[in-house]
């Protein structure tokens, strides 16, 4: 098991910022607290190279966000303010998710605490999110270690930057389960996207999830599974919509690892989001996503 975290996942966006920035490190712990992780099994992982963000990323975009220039438009569209900080944070998120997509191809199963910033376009930041980490893992272990990759994207907000950036590229396919009504309000179109109206919970959605699933896996033969593991279709999120119980959550995860798991598919799993005012609800969702992977795991190896 190898699980990636750096404390300069944090950065400075103001202490009352609607982004749980210190979530990383909560995950961290209550991981290592509870003995689901061990020291060792916790990496740091390096930062992405500026050659690997700009697989994706226009140089143009990159060069203003690292010098600090954004004009004020693009940050009110990126909803975090510019620092030092924020741009280091950056390159190391994504610096996890290519590391976590590594191990997983050589090992079965890995986890970025940090990642999944799927709003992330090639030429702009958006929804908090600065870089699209899974896009650049992708474009970064394409052609040596991987061919085709499959995006399981349960975030509740579509994963627009995501859909636009592989529109036109059949070897990375993008399913998208998120809510109808919520943000991005201009939806981009993943190979395939499932919606759901304010409210539904957990029975709707997992019939969903379990019903798309297995034909995405059997149909588009993945090398590896990017899996963003949201923890706002969560009942209690400010920004949700949706009514998934915490275990309705912990069970998404394990129709998620059972289905790549039966197949042989190697997972990738990060973060995503998370927006309820009540942190410690955020931490127990994202630790329980981590605790599934290692149950199924270790049910592989028992078999």
């Amino acid at each position: 098991m190898r699980v990636f975290y750096t404390p300069r996942y944090y950065a400075d966006i103001g202490a009352h910022h609607i982004f749980p920035i210190r979530k990383f490190e909560l995950v961290r712990d209550r991981l290592l607290d509870e003995g689901t992780l061990r020291q060792e099994e916790l990496v740091e992982p390096e930062p992405a190279t500026l050659e690997n963000v700009q697989l994706v990323h226009t140089e143009d975009y990159v060069s203003r966000l690292c010098n600090g220039t954004l004009t004020a438009k693009e940050l009110r569209r990126l909803g975090m303010p510019w620092s030092e900080s924020l741009v280091r944070r950056s390159f190391y998120a994504v610096g996890g998710t290519i590391c976590a997509a590594r191990h997983a191809l050589e090992a079965g199963f890995s986890s970025n605490l940090a990642g999944g910033t799927h709003h992330a376009f090639a030429d702009r930041g958006e929804g908090f999110c600065v870089f699209n980490d899974v896009a650049i893992a992708i474009r970064a272990l394409r052609g040596n270690l991987m061919r085709r990759a499959a995006v399981v994207d349960c975030d509740v907000h579509q994963g627009n930057g995501t859909a636009a950036i592989f529109r036109d590229e059949p070897a990375v396919f993008t399913f998208s389960l998120h809510g109808a009504r919520n943000f991005p309000f201009r939806k981009e179109t993943s190979d395939l996207d499932v919606t759901f109206e304010d409210g539904a919970g957990d029975d709707e959605y997992l019939a969903a999830l379990g019903e798309h699933l297995p034909a995405v896996l059997d149909t588009h033969r993945p090398d590896v599974v990017f899996y963003l593991a949201g923890a706002d279709p969560y009942e209690g999120d400010r920004l949700g919509r949706l009514r998934l119980t915490i275990d309705g959550l912990r069970t998404r995860d394990r129709l998620v690892f059972d289905a790549c798991r039966d197949r042989g598919l190697p997972v990738a799993v990060v973060m995503s989001g998370g927006y309820a005012p009540d942190v410690d609800a955020i931490v127990t969702i994202h630790t329980n996503t981590i605790r599934e992977a290692v149950h199924s795991c270790q049910s592989l190896f028992a078999s």
